[in-house]
């Protein structure tokens, strides 16, 4: 009887690393419906929850970040990577894994490790402009290297040898058909018949700066029937959020008119977008942070953007993400430092007035791999599953 193949993917910390995991597990479930496919991860990210809500077995190691700012603690990592290699091989072991993938992230380094030790076949996956500490790392210790970008070649150790897949998405957004799913869109967020809609996303927490700057437009715009805002705030900061709208709408939240109950809300602010494809469908521009996964999707879908990077990215890699849309036409980039309500009305008030330049916008972007990315990945994870193993010890 043929063994089922079992894959491990290494993937955490953040939704930029999770969801093209998650991704890839979908599109090895497609290629190889018998597939076993569990994840790697810590106790510390959003894998903790967004794993195992995606049917998947999530196994947790002990790792801390590749983060300078750690201190004295950093010494700590060749010691961490050992320990949570070690643990990761047990995985393998148990799993019968014949592959292992790392999505970046340091979470999924242990994964990578683990490979080394047990002698297994690994492939990372670089979703970045500019790669992450953990990947510049894993890449020492595979000959398999891909990359959602071109320009990563250039940043990663061994990068000549990458092959280009693109970023992974989900598969209901590599076929969205956003006219399409408009009007069901528009109705499951309840926007009021005529109006434009600007998505705010800062991220899988959401982003206090984006938040901020929405929550002021909401009060300069107050009582616009012709726009609305949808505002992704995160768990944390919905209730204080929801709160301030209130006052925008009011006319108690620094705006000039005074108090007025009567007007109708120009903004609603949610904890979190479980569809995403009805988000991208509703939305006629989107402000947003500049992760990879979140420059893939607006490529991929042709949705015009304003996009403000997350400043302490490591190595400003989110403005390298940003620049591959906005020197492309298809999205305009704005420092954190300098998004502020005003800033963007400047910006999203006449955008929403053109439709047509929203419409060259949207169809500047080149999508490339992005909508295959997921199975093209697959496909190198399928193939190298076949290649014979040979184990053998790994020191850092």
């Amino acid at each position: 009887m043929r063994t089922p193949l079992s894959v491990v993917i290494g993937a955490g910390g953040t939704g930029g690393h999770i969801y093209p995991g998650l991704a890839l597990a979908e599109a090895l479930r497609r290629a190889a419906p018998d597939a076993v496919i569990s994840f790697i991860g810590t106790e510390r990210g959003l894998e903790t929850t967004l794993i195992p809500a995606a049917g998947y077995r999530l196994h947790t190691v002990d790792m801390i970040p590749f983060d300078p700012s750690l201190g004295a603690k950093r010494f700590l990592l060749p010691a961490a990577l050992l320990r949570s290699g070690a643990q990761a091989r047990s995985v393998l072991r148990t799993q019968k894994a014949r592959v292992v993938v790392g999505m970046g992230g340091y979470p999924s380094a242990p994964a990578i490790v683990g490979a080394k030790m047990a002698g297994l076949p690994s492939v990372i996956h670089e979703s970045n402009a500019v790669p992450g500490r953990a990947n510049q790392f894993a890449a020492r210790l595979t000959e398999h290297l891909t990359v959602a970008f071109d320009g990563s070649r250039a940043h990663l150790s061994g990068g000549e040898r990458a092959r280009t897949v693109g970023m992974p998405i989900a598969a209901s957004l590599a076929a969205l058909d956003r006219p399409a799913l408009r009007e069901e869109a528009r109705r499951a967020f309840g926007i009021p018949e005529g109006a434009r809609v600007v998505l705010f996303n800062g991220g899988s927490l959401g982003a206090a700066r984006l938040t901020a700057a929405a929550v002021g437009l909401a009060a300069r715009w107050r009582g616009r029937g012709d726009v609305h805002l949808l505002i992704k705030t995160g768990p944390a900061a919905l209730a204080e959020t929801r709160q301030k709208l209130i006052q925008a709408a009011a006319g108690t939240a620094g705006h000039p008119h005074g108090p007025d109950a009567g007007v109708r809300p120009v903004a609603q602010a949610v904890p979190y977008l479980d569809r995403m494809d009805l988000a991208y469908a509703v939305a006629d521009l989107v402000v947003c942070r500049a992760g990879s996964a979140t420059i893939a999707e607006l490529a991929t879908t042709g949705v015009p953007a304003v996009l403000v990077p997350y400043p302490h990215a490591p190595g400003d890699h989110q403005t390298h993400n940003a620049r591959v849309l906005s020197d492309a036409g298809a999205a305009y980039l704005v420092p954190d430092a300098e998004t502020t309500a005003d800033r963007l009305a400047d910006i999203v008030g006449p955008l929403l007035a053109d439709p047509a330049r929203l419409a060259v916008m949207g169809r500047a972007a080149d999508p490339g791999h992005h909508a295959r990315a997921a199975d093209l990945l697959a496909e190198t994870v399928i193939r190298l599953a076949g290649q014979p193993t040979t184990a053998r010890e790994f020191t850092p």
